[in-house]
């Protein structure tokens, strides 16, 4: 039923896009906490290339993803067909965090849509993709984006989201750090 692929076809590919939501987990390198967190947006989430993949950090209450790639790489996104055949994507892979002063931002955040609460670019190296039957995922009709994040994010000048950043985003729940005081400043960089 399961079976590993060495890249990311096209079949995979279009499959990804057509995902309104998929999932990103990390963990710290000892005991702590495992995260797991929901995405959507569409134009947020790129094919880089076979074996290469890259998403839109946006705003949030936490910054686990960020302080666990920092701290040991781990990172495994899954992508489940609510619609359509059944089936079950892991892109299993090292991460690492690219923030607007790093000097690859300004390529890579051509690849998305622009939101106003881009906090950094994840880019996740696949070492191991696979996929399985999902039998057992229920079905579910996908309506329409939440436009909240982007929204909230709209509704802040700059130094409410550094300030917002500052307090919020700085360590993991589990006290591993998160972004640094320069890298609290909003981007004002988009595709």
């Amino acid at each position: 039923m399961g079976k590993i692929h060495d890249r990311i076809s096209d079949r995979l590919r279009k499959f990804i896009e057509a995902q309104p939501v998929y999932f990103v987990g990390t963990a710290p390198e000892r005991g702590g906490h495992v995260n797991i967190s929901p995405k959507g947006y569409a134009d947020t989430f790129a094919v880089l290339d076979e074996t290469t993949v890259a998403y839109l950090d946006l705003d949030g209450s936490g910054v686990e993803t960020i302080s666990h790639l920092r701290q040991n790489g781990r990172i495994t996104l899954m992508f489940c067909a609510f619609s359509g055949s059944p089936n079950i994507l892991r892109l299993y892979g090292t991460g690492r965090v690219v923030v607007p002063a790093d000097p690859d931002f300004a390529l890579l955040i051509k690849n998305f849509g622009p939101h106003p609460g881009v906090r950094s670019i994840i880019v996740v190296d696949c070492d191991r993709i696979s996929d399985s039957c999902g039998f057992s995922v229920p079905f579910m009709s996908y309506e329409q984006d939440r436009t909240l994040l982007d929204e909230w994010a709209e509704r802040k000048d700059v130094q409410q989201r550094r300030a917002y950043r500052a307090k919020n985003n700085r360590e993991s729940i589990d006290g591993l750090p998160g972004l640094s005081a320069e890298e609290t400043d909003p981007t004002s960089q988009h595709s």
